[in-house]
C-alpha cells in the first residue's frame, strides 16, 4: 500500500470498478490529517460506524487535545489507533488483498494520508436469519435451536454447549473468488491428531473458484466418490455437533450455510438420532430397532414381492396366493414392471412435494399418491397388493434420521428389484453380498465405515444397535480418538445406589 491517501483510494475504485455499494467518505482528523473511511453498504453496521468511528475520529475533544499538546500527524494516528477507534476488533492491513477481503466481509477500512497501512475495524452487521427452529431434524424432546447461515453464530452455539478450553477452532479461506470462511472445530486431546491433520490437508488441497455451501466441501474431501453411501455426516443441530465433538470427531463449518459437516462418519452415525440420547435407554433401544426394521423394509420389500410372486409362489400360504392371483388377473404387466412404474411415480410425487410451496406440498404428494394408486388399480394397470407394497416401502424410507442415507437406500432399491426379477431370491442374496462387500471396503478418513461391526468391537456395541444407559458407556470410541478415552467413572461409581 502507498502512503498517499489518494493513491490508495484510486486503487480501491479501480479494482472494485466503482461499485455503487462501496461507500468512500473523506474525513479530516484532528490536526488536519486527511483520512477516509470505506465500507460496503449492507454488510457493515452503519450505526456502529457513525457512533464509534466518525463521531470519535472527528470529535472536538480530539482537536482540543491536539492543540494543547501540539503533536504531529503521526502522533494523531497513534492516538486514533489506541483510543478513538473504540470497536471490539482492529486489524492492521499492509496489502490490498487483505484490505479487499476485510472490506467485502463487512469491516470498515480507515485510510489516512501519510500512513502506508490501513486499519480494519470490525463493523460486520449484515442481516441474517438468526437462530430458529430446525426444519429437517425435528424432535419431540430436546433443544429446538438450529444453526444459521452466519459462521460466527454457529461457532458460538457450539461454544455455548462446550465450555472447555480444549475446544479448538481453526479458520481458513477457500475459494479463489468467494473467499469463503471455512472452520474446523475439534476437542484437543480427544480427537485423533492424525485425523485432524488429514482434515487440514484435504481442506488445504482444495483449489476451486467458489464455495457456496458445505456440499462443495463434502464432495471434495470424501474418501470414495463412486458410492451411494454418504461418508460425511451433516447436521443443522448444535446439540448433535457438540455430541459428535465429544466423541472425538471433527466438525467443519462453512460460512453461508446452516449445515455443519462431521468427519469421520461411520454407517451407524446415519441411523442415530439426537432424540435417542434424551429418552430412557429402553425407549431409545426400541425406537432404534424399529428404525433398523424400517431400513430392511425400505430396501428389500419390493424386491421380495417381485421375487416371490415371479419365481417362488410356493412360499406363500394358499389363501394369500389365491388372493394375489385373483388381483393380478387381467394385469398386463409383470410384477417387476408394476414395481418400477409405482416406485418411479412415487419418487416423482415426492420430489414434486419437496419443491412445491410448503403449505400445499405435503397435501399434493399424499393426495396425488392416493388418487394415482386408486385409479391405476381400478384401471387394471396395477394390482392392489403392489400399491400396498410400494406405500409401505415409502413410509419406511422416512424413518431415516439422515436424508443422505435415505437417498442411498432409494438408489439401491431399483437394482435389487432388477436382480429379483432376473434370478429370484438368489439375485437378492447376490445383491446383498455385493452391498456388504462394498460397505466393508469403504473408509472415512481412515476409519472403517462399518465400525464397530467390522472390525467387530464388542466393547463399543453399547451404542450401536442398542443404546445402553449413559452410566454404562464409560469410554469413547477407540478408532476415533486413537487411544479411546474415559468418558466418565466406571459403572459402579457412576450409578448411585439408593440408601436402605
Amino acid at each position: 500500500m502507498s502512503a498517499s491517501l489518494e493513491d490508495n483510494l484510486d486503487t480501491i475504485r479501480e479494482v472494485l470498478g466503482g461499485s455503487d455499494d462501496i461507500v468512500i467518505r473523506p474525513i479530516r482528523l484532528s490536526g488536519g490529517v486527511a483520512a477516509a473511511i470505506v465500507f460496503t453498504e449492507g454488510l457493515a453496521n452503519e450505526q456502529l460506524i457513525a457512533g464509534f468511528i466518525l463521531d470519535r475520529a472527528m470529535s472536538d475533544d480530539a482537536d482540543q487535545e491536539h492543540e494543547r499538546t501540539g503533536r504531529g500527524a503521526q502522533e494523531v494516528v497513534s492516538e486514533l489507533e489506541r483510543h478513538i477507534l473504540a470497536v471490539g476488533e482492529l486489524e492492521f492491513l499492509h496489502v490490498f488483498k487483505s484490505l479487499f477481503h476485510a472490506l467485502l466481509s463487512g469491516n470498515t477500512i480507515v485510510l489516512m494520508d501519510g500512513l502506508d497501512h490501513a486499519i480494519a475495524a470490525g463493523t460486520k452487521g449484515w442481516k441474517d436469519r438468526g437462530v430458529s427452529e430446525t426444519s429437517t431434524e425435528s424432535v419431540i424432546r430436546g433443544p429446538r435451536e438450529a444453526f444459521s447461515e452466519t459462521i460466527r453464530t454457529n461457532t458460538a452455539l457450539i461454544r455455548r454447549r462446550i465450555k472447555s478450553p480444549r475446544l479448538r477452532l481453526e479458520t481458513s479461506r477457500i475459494g479463489r473468488e468467494t473467499q469463503t470462511d471455512v472452520s474446523i472445530m475439534y476437542m484437543q486431546g480427544i480427537a485423533s491428531d492424525k485425523i485432524v491433520e488429514e482434515v487440514r490437508k484435504r481442506l488445504d488441497n482444495i483449489d476451486i473458484d467458489g464455495i457456496l455451501e458445505s456440499g462443495y466441501i463434502e464432495e471434495l474431501i470424501q474418501d470414495e466418490t463412486y458410492t451411494p453411501f454418504p461418508t460425511v455426516y451433516n447436521s443443522e443441530r448444535p446439540d448433535v455437533i457438540a455430541a459428535e465433538l465429544l466423541e472425538g470427531k471433527i466438525a467443519i463449518l462453512v460460512d453461508g450455510t446452516p449445515f455443519v459437516l462431521i468427519v469421520p462418519a461411520v454407517f451407524v452415525s446415519f441411523l442415530h438420532a439426537a432424540e435417542d440420547y434424551y429418552h430412557r435407554a429402553d425407549i431409545s433401544t426400541l425406537i432404534r430397532l424399529l428404525r433398523y426394521v424400517g431400513i430392511l423394509i425400505a430396501l428389500y420389500f419390493p424386491s421380495l414381492y417381485v421375487a416371490i410372486t415371479t419365481f417362488h409362489q410356493e412360499m406363500l400360504p394358499t389363501q394369500l396366493l389365491i388372493s394375489l392371483a385373483a388381483q393380478r388377473e387381467g394385469i398386463p404387466f409383470p410384477a417387476f414392471i408394476e414395481a418400477i412404474m409405482m416406485e418411479a411415480a412415487f419418487e416423482i410425487l415426492r420430489e414434486a412435494g419437496l419443491r412445491m410451496p410448503r403449505t400445499i406440498g405435503p397435501a399434493v404428494s399424499i393426495v396425488g399418491t392416493l388418487v394415482i394408486g386408486q385409479a391405476a388399480v381400478e384401471a387394471g394397470i396395477i394390482s392392489a397388493a403392489m400399491v400396498i407394497v410400494v406405500s409401505t416401502t415409502a413410509i419406511s424410507s422416512f424413518v431415516f434420521p439422515a436424508y443422505s442415507m435415505a437417498n442411498a437406500i432409494r438408489m439401491l432399491r431399483f437394482p435389487l428389484m432388477g436382480l429379483a426379477a432376473s434370478f429370484g431370491l438368489f439375485g437378492i442374496i447376490l445383491g446383498s453380498f455385493a452391498i456388504v462387500l462394498h460397505l466393508t471396503s469403504l473408509r472415512t478418513f481412515g476409519v472403517p465405515y462399518l465400525t464397530p461391526f467390522a472390525p467387530m468391537n464388542l466393547g463399543e456395541q453399547k451404542d450401536a444397535i442398542f443404546r445402553l444407559p449413559h452410566w454404562m458407556m464409560t469410554r469413547r470410541p477407540s478408532l476415533l480418538t486413537g487411544s479411546g478415552g474415559k468418558r466418565q467413572q466406571p459403572a459402579k461409581a457412576a450409578k448411585p445406589k439408593p440408601d436402605k
